[in-house]
């Protein structure tokens, strides 16, 4: 009997190596790929990080000393700060109480593929809506002077930052409000039911019942929102060019400058110093996020 219990303990953790091994088999092409493709070229990012462009020789925290007394990597850095804090939320907010506002209607399942729409528009068309739209003597402009008003030159202003939320806004509220519907879903009626009978108002049900359950989808609304606000470069790019006004000014648009340049040395010390700073802001969400969970 003992043997046999041996046997039986071998044979079981022979089973167990064997399906580790293939799990490790299973994850190496995806593992070599990210070391191949991600981790061995930011690496090499870091050593360029400390070295001259041109002779590749060690010259220390001379690069970062450089990027951080630049004038436009200061401005760069405040106007995609101030694009990131005003549309994530903006959004967020916008497509939660659309979503919420849709939610009840009948037959809102078949129009998920019309929230897609706008991302489904290639970048060239949605440039040429929005220059039609924003010109001097675009649409807009027409209907001020056809009021009375003076035209406003809309990329040319400090208004260009609020076409570059509108921007934003457009591309990406209908997947957003896919997600918010997505989470919407799981959230059990009885429970809605039974706020409503106890007296809750719906400010009360959705506070208390419906916006708890969204609290898994929170997160990963915001993580995709915060990335989508960094797509939005290539309407500007392609609406005002490399050097738009100032406002429109962003981190890609100076990436793609000193990447035409060729100042390698500044695009690598600014790519690292940018890669601390949304490594920590994604472990803060992460803290933040867990912490709530646990209360």
């Amino acid at each position: 009997m003992k043997r046999e219990r041996r046997k039986l303990h071998r044979s079981f953790h022979c089973i167990l190596r064997s399906r580790q091994a293939a799990r490790h088999l299973f994850l190496l092409p995806s593992f070599a790929g990210v070391m191949l493709f991600v981790l061995v070229p930011f690496a090499d990012v870091g050593r360029r990080s400390f070295t001259t462009a041109v002779t590749g020789l060690f010259c220390g925290l001379s690069n970062y000393r450089s990027v951080f007394s630049n004038d436009a990597f200061l401005l760069a850095v405040t106007n995609t700060l101030r694009f990131t804090g005003v549309g994530v939320p903006l959004i967020l907010a916008v497509s939660l109480l659309l979503s919420l506002a849709i939610y009840e209607l009948p037959g809102v399942q078949g129009f998920k593929s019309a929230y897609l729409f706008p991302m489904a528009i290639p970048t060239a068309t949605v440039v040429l809506v929005w220059k039609m739209l924003f010109h001097r003597q675009g649409i807009f402009n027409a209907w001020l002077t056809a009021a009375g008003k003076n035209p406003v030159d809309w990329l040319g202003s400090d208004a260009s930052f609020w076409v570059l939320i509108l921007s934003y806004l457009w591309k990406n509220l209908g997947y957003t409000v896919v997600l918010w519907l997505a989470g919407l879903h799981h959230v059990q009626e009885e429970l809605k039911e039974a706020a409503r009978v106890d007296g809750a108002t719906e400010a009360k049900c959705f506070w208390y019942v419906v916006f708890p359950g969204l609290k898994p989808m929170l997160y990963t609304v915001t993580i995709l929102s915060f990335l989508n606000s960094f797509k939005v470069f290539r309407e500007a790019y392609l609406a005002a060019g490399a050097y738009p006004q100032e406002r429109m000014y962003l981190l890609q648009h100076l990436f793609n400058n000193w990447f035409t340049n060729l100042d390698v040395d500044k695009m690598a010390a600014a790519a690292v110093c940018i890669t601390v700073v949304f490594t920590l802001f994604e472990l803060l969400l992460q803290r933040a996020w867990e912490g709530q969970e646990e209360e």
